[in-house]
């Protein structure tokens, strides 16, 4: 028997045709992705997303926070929840969000949040090497985004963000889109979710460098196993530019360079823990030659009445881990 359903593979297939479309229609804004600016638009969205490899687009969740992944995720089970997501990076990096969602009936629900990423604190010196003072870096961004139901099973939904990057006296701004569809087949417990992130302009570049915004194309797809409490979840990003891998790689590396997998044993509604793999992050991260394990995720979630708390650990090799916390509260 088939895993997906008739009329998700006929879902799927508007969806490629959507992504497709969007990806034709917007070839140069999608050029020199790694030189991009604003990297606190490539933050993953959650502890949760976090463990389980990255930002699924395709991961039901009732937290505002789910903006950040697919602005067609954010649910009216949001109303009234605030989120608040901290990631203690290397060295003196420290990043983080917060979320807050609003319901409004048949007009949608709404979510709106603020990403920051801060650099530290830097020397200054002159030609002599003297120190001369201190100069920080950070980046910040507002978005502001909702869904709304469509036909049976589909919400679509859109973002939009504000953002400014600093260094020193010196700044950046600007102005992006993000928009995503998501299709819940609730009856075969498994979601296909397709979004495009970071279409946008640059108001302003720091100095003489051409920033650019971090675009990025995605298909996700969810499925909670009939026989063992078990979430999988497949994501492909990056699919606007396959650039994945070694000039020697195979079709099958180059596809593993766009691909994340997940899973998540749902035990029950106060205890989950989580597992994923990034490819392209292990291979770009490793050091060791055997048992490297940058690029494996893991974590778990806890709920207890109205709090919920979630914890991700990412491995980046011999150079250390990135530890994420999530917390929720509905007001």
């Amino acid at each position: 028997m088939s895993l997906i359903s008739r009329p998700l593979r006929s879902s799927l297939l508007a969806l490629c045709w959507l992504t497709l479309w969007m990806i034709m229609g917007r070839q140069t804004a999608f050029a020199q992705i790694e030189n991009s600016g604003f990297p606190v638009l490539q933050l993953e969205p959650s502890a949760r997303t976090a463990a389980m490899a990255g930002s699924s687009n395709a991961l039901l969740d009732t937290g505002p926070g789910s903006l950040f992944a697919n602005p067609a995720l954010v649910s009216p089970e949001a109303d009234g929840r605030i989120e608040f997501s901290w990631l203690n990076h290397l060295s003196d990096i420290n990043a983080g969000w917060i979320a807050y969602g609003k319901d409004m009936g048949a007009k949608g629900a709404y979510a709106a949040g603020i990403r920051y990423l801060s650099f530290g604190q830097f020397d200054e010196r002159n030609e002599l090497g003297e120190k001369t003072g201190t100069f920080s870096a950070a980046d910040i961004a507002l978005t502001v985004g909702g869904s709304r139901a469509w036909k049976s099973g589909f919400r679509y939904g859109a973002a939009l963000s504000v953002m400014h990057s600093s260094l020193a006296s010196n700044g950046a701004t600007g102005v992006g889109i993000d928009a995503g569809l998501i299709y819940d087949d609730a009856t075969r417990r498994q979601s296909l979710g397709a979004s495009i992130h970071n279409l946008g302009l640059v108001l302003s570049s720091i100095g003489e460098r051409s920033d650019a915004l971090p675009a990025d194309v995605r298909i996700g797809y969810t499925r909670r196993l009939a026989h063992l409490p078990l979430l999988v979840s497949v994501t492909g990003y990056r699919l606007h530019k396959m650039d994945g891998g070694p000039d020697d790689a195979g079709t099958i590396a180059r596809i593993l360079y766009h691909t994340r997998l997940a899973g998540e044993f749902q035990f029950s509604e106060a205890f989950r823990v989580r597992f994923g793999y990034d490819h392209r992050r292990h291979d770009e991260l490793k050091i060791k030659s055997r048992l490297d394990m940058a690029g494996f995720s893991t974590g778990l979630g806890v709920r207890l009445s109205r709090f919920s708390f979630d914890y991700a650990f990412n491995s980046w090799s011999s150079l250390g881990g990135l530890h994420r916390i999530t917390i929720a509260s509905s007001l």
